[in-house]
């Protein structure tokens, strides 16, 4: 057990080894060939990109043997029949899985929270705004769009809809939202969906899409199973342009 984890570990390394090749390569030929300086603190450097190739490691041993697992592991608990206590000889109804549509607006609502990259994208924004776009609320705001999301899309594996159905008119109101949001707003809102979804929320949600469409019966993980990245990323738009139109709306009823 021991010798095939370090064989894993040790193959996931050489991957990633291999992942970060062209990226060095690629600064180190900009840097001698364009700019045509040597790199000042090779030391520090060469002692970071270390940490970087292990951290990655790591976190992809991570996904693997915890996340991933976890993501089907649940998804498979929530949709059996014993579970749902569905009556022998009765189909199950979209109404039957209030608790997968509870636990993927959980944990899609804290896996949010707890992403670094919307972290740092919320206090630099706070900063630059001088205090007028809190992080806490722009955070908030973003994942309770990932939140609601992720549970349509939930609700679009379980009943089949096609993704088409639900993302055109999702757009839509976008465009329509977007006119009538301060213009300061619109360019954060658009980024925020794809800086969402990174390093946590990206393998639980794929995990619990490909787990749900793999044990509901008559779906197809390849085709049912994704699509629920792409409803989580869309709807945090919604939920900052929302929030901005709010606090313009409370300002403009505030005495001060």
């Amino acid at each position: 057990m021991i010798e095939e984890g370090i064989a894993h570990f040790v193959k996931t390394l050489l991957s990633t080894c291999g992942s970060m090749l062209p990226i060095v390569l690629i600064i180190v030929l900009f840097q001698y060939a364009v700019i045509r300086k040597p790199f000042s603190h090779v030391k520090k450097l060469a002692v970071g990109l270390l940490y970087l190739i292990i951290g990655i490691t790591f976190f992809m041993e991570g996904l693997d043997l915890a996340l991933f697992p976890l993501g089907k592991l649940m998804a498979a608990e929530l949709t059996a029949p014993a579970f749902l206590d569905i009556p022998s000889g009765e189909a199950a109804t979209w109404q039957t899985y209030a608790w997968v549509y509870a636990f993927a607006a959980s944990v899609s609502f804290a896996a949010t929270l707890a992403e670094p990259s919307l972290l740092a994208i919320a206090l630099k924004v706070q900063n630059i705004s001088g205090g007028t776009i809190n992080a806490w609320g722009l955070r908030i705001a973003v994942a309770f769009g990932v939140a609601f999301g992720t549970t349509l899309g939930v609700l679009r594996i379980i009943t089949g809809t096609e993704l088409s159905y639900i993302l055109f008119p999702t757009f839509g109101f976008i465009i329509l939202q977007t006119l009538y949001t301060p213009k300061l707003v619109i360019a954060l809102a658009y980024d925020v969906g794809p800086v969402t979804l990174s390093t946590v929320t990206v393998p639980l949600l794929t995990a619990l899409g490909v787990g749900l469409a793999t044990t509901i019966p008559g779906r197809n993980p390849l085709v049912d199973g994704f699509g629920l990245l792409c409803l989580a990323s869309v709807f945090p738009v919604i939920a900052v342009l929302s929030y901005a139109q709010l606090a313009q709306w409370l300002g403009k009823k505030s005495p001060k």
